[in-house]
């Protein structure tokens, strides 16, 4: 009987704090949107990668996590498409038309469009810094990347984030640790290697109302300054969701006795 009484207990007890978290759900995901896109390797780079965005009004957060990457290289990384519902999206091989096995940035533009923004890691992120090599962030000597930044995007970009995709761009085609001329100039400056610009990774948005952005320090880039208090209360409002469920198990366990 003792059991009975506590199971009820804890049930009454978890309830009413886990529906009013979920009544305070619509407010929140009206306010604010998280998306998660999965960077998966182009040019056979081994590049792979995650990266949470999530917007707040128009302030829009970065974070990626990526690996694979040439390392203590430099990578230019862009938000690329349409705000005006053109359908862009990540290239396959087919789009190396010159038939080198590489794709290039020129070679790409078609599938994915042209920069949006420009994922630098301090100043300016319009199109005109697509090459800002200086303010890009930069592999570590295991071809890791870690990225951070919060920035202000047009009201455009905030409606149609969903339209929108990030490439990185770098690869090492003769695997010697660098960026070298042995694939040829750059089309997009003949100053640069091929190798710098052409494509490492893309990846298209994959779902909305992540729970939480990737994990580990920020080597490149500005600290973000938006609030992440939503995505604690999302996993708090799981969290006893999940214990008013277990609750309620265990009280019918406990009854079916």
């Amino acid at each position: 009987m003792r059991n009975r009484r506590t199971a009820r207990i804890a049930v009454l007890a978890a309830l009413p704090a886990a529906v009013a978290l979920s009544a305070a759900a619509p407010a929140l995901a009206a306010d604010s949107q998280a998306y998660q896109i999965n960077l998966e390797q182009l040019n056979d780079s081994g590049a792979t990668g995650t990266a949470m965005v999530s917007l707040e009004g128009t302030k829009l957060t970065v974070k990626i996590q990526a690996e694979g990457l040439t390392p203590g290289a430099p990578h230019a990384q862009h938000i690329h498409g349409s705000t005006k519902g053109m359908d862009f999206h990540c290239p396959d091989a087919s789009a190396d038309k010159s038939g080198d096995g590489i794709v290039s940035t020129v070679e790409g533009l078609p599938a994915y469009g042209d920069i949006n923004i420009s994922l630098t890691t301090s100043g300016d992120t319009s199109k005109d810094s697509g090459l800002a090599v200086d303010r890009m962030p930069t592999a570590d000597k295991d071809g890791k990347l870690s990225y951070e930044r919060t920035i202000d995007v047009s009201q455009d970009v905030a409606d149609h984030f969903k339209d929108l995709h990030i490439v990185q761009h770098g690869i090492d085609v003769n695997d010697n640790g660098k960026y070298d001329a042995d694939a040829g100039k750059s089309e997009l400056d003949p100053k640069l290697p091929l190798e710098a610009t052409a494509p490492a990774s893309c990846g298209m948005v994959h779902g909305a109302s992540i729970g939480e952005m990737p994990e580990g320090g920020v080597e490149t880039g500005t600290a973000a300054t938006g609030d992440d208090s939503h995505q604690m209360m999302a996993l708090g409002g799981a969290g006893l969701m999940a214990a008013a469920v277990g609750a309620v198990v265990v009280w019918r366990r406990t009854n079916e006795r």
